[in-house]
């Protein structure tokens, strides 16, 4: 064999190994990490804060019982419309309690001597009436005489005054029997109630009546029996005074002004249009659902003035959904919330380019959900690594599930 043969074969082998290195290291070599991508867009950004809120009436009118006494049945059930000025329920007088057998004769014993007493004074009354009826007679028989001058002016006088007396002994008698009547009355009033029942007297009633047109919004006595002062029966409201009360975080609360713009939805139909009216001045403290505390502060959505809440079905305590319009533009540079994540207290993500992740600082400016606003670092159309994990490094090779 020549040097020259020697020299190619030497050759050959050098290459042939080389080769099986390369193929070697190209098998071994990491494979590129799957990841998710989305690209930068341009687009309208609405920066909005969405919570619960639960619809609720500006003003409720609570009607209770004026006086103690005896409430008839109420009729009126919830849901009910009713006029300003409509009998709501009617009161009477609690009725007195039942008389022993002893109390019972002597009321029986009382309301005798009562008619006893009325019988002698209208026995007295005829005699009155029978005593002046004379005495006039005597006056004008002797006023006749005296124009004649067969008496004196003396026994004239005596005649009159006579007369007078009879008509005022008369009026007396006659007072005497409407004392006695009301007696019988009062004595009568007392063995009717004997039983304790209400029923063979008339009862005065009160008739509490309603301050305003609404509907009924809540009924806390239905049934008739005794009632205090002050006991609440009906609750009336206007379900055109809707309103809605969202329990916010305080700080969200801060960002909202009043006047804002506002969304409604949630509710079982189309979105509705609001505006925020008030933001409460002192907030309190709610564990959340993972036992956390947090403050929050009432917030008061108004309807738009186009809305009629009461004619779409609502009414007060449903639940709707509230969205806060906090800022909003037209052409904004964005991407996905996902692709964002702090490094060396900066805010950076991973742009795809050349099939590998390339980490990049990012300046970025208002957050709405899933998307953020991007001031400068990024153009429209890179694409960006949605959560990127550890394997997921500075010029790693990536393969883009899209």
């Amino acid at each position: 064999m020549t040097s020259r043969q020697r020299w190619t074969r030497r050759l050959l082998w050098t290459a042939m190994g080389l080769a099986l290195v390369m193929a070697l290291a190209w098998a071994l070599r990491p494979a590129p990490v799957p990841v998710s991508v989305a690209p930068v867009s341009v687009g309208p950004f609405i920066d909005s804060i969405t919570e619960e809120g639960r619809t609720r009436l500006r003003d409720t009118w609570n009607v209770s019982v004026p006086i103690a006494g005896y409430l008839q049945r109420v009729l009126l059930e919830v849901g009910d419309e009713v006029e300003r000025g409509q009998v709501l329920f009617r009161l009477e007088p609690n009725p007195a309690p039942a008389l022993d057998p002893r109390s019972r004769q002597q009321a029986e014993d009382a309301l005798r001597a009562a008619q006893a007493r009325l019988e002698a004074a209208r026995a007295n009354l005829e005699t009155a009436r029978a005593e002046r009826r004379f005495a006039e007679a005597e006056y004008a028989r002797y006023r006749q005489l005296h124009q004649r001058d067969l008496v004196s002016t003396t026994e004239l006088e005596q005649r009159q005054s006579q007369r007078d007396r009879q008509r005022a002994l008369e009026r007396a008698a006659a007072s005497s029997v409407e004392a006695a009547s009301f007696e019988v009355e009062s004595a009568r009033a007392v063995l009717a109630v004997a039983s304790g029942q209400r029923g063979d007297i008339e009862h005065p009633e009160l008739e509490v009546r309603a301050p305003i047109d609404g509907v009924v919004l809540g009924r806390y006595r239905c049934c008739e029996g005794s009632v205090a002062a002050g006991d609440p029966i009906l609750e009336l409201g206007r379900l055109d005074d809707l309103e809605i009360q969202v329990d916010l975080l305080s700080m969200d609360a801060v960002r909202l002004r009043p006047g804002m713009a506002v969304r409604i939805t949630g509710w079982g139909g189309e979105p509705l249009a609001g505006s925020v009216r008030r933001i409460e001045p002192a907030g309190f403290t709610r564990i959340s659902a993972l036992g956390v505390d947090e403050q929050r502060v009432p917030v008061i959505v108004d309807f738009d003035a186009a809305v009629d809440p009461a004619a779409l079905g609502l009414g007060s305590g449903f639940r709707v959904d509230v969205e806060f319009l906090v800022w909003q533009a037209e052409e904004i540079l964005q991407l996905p919330t996902g692709a964002l994540f702090r490094e060396a207290g900066q805010w950076t993500v991973f742009v795809v380019e050349n099939e590998r992740a390339i980490s990049r600082r990012v300046e970025v400016g208002r957050r709405s959900g899933l998307v953020t606003q991007v001031v400068g670092s990024l153009e429209q159309g890179e694409r960006v690594v949605l959560h990127p994990g550890e394997r997921v490094a500075d010029g790693v090779r990536v393969r883009p599930d899209s």
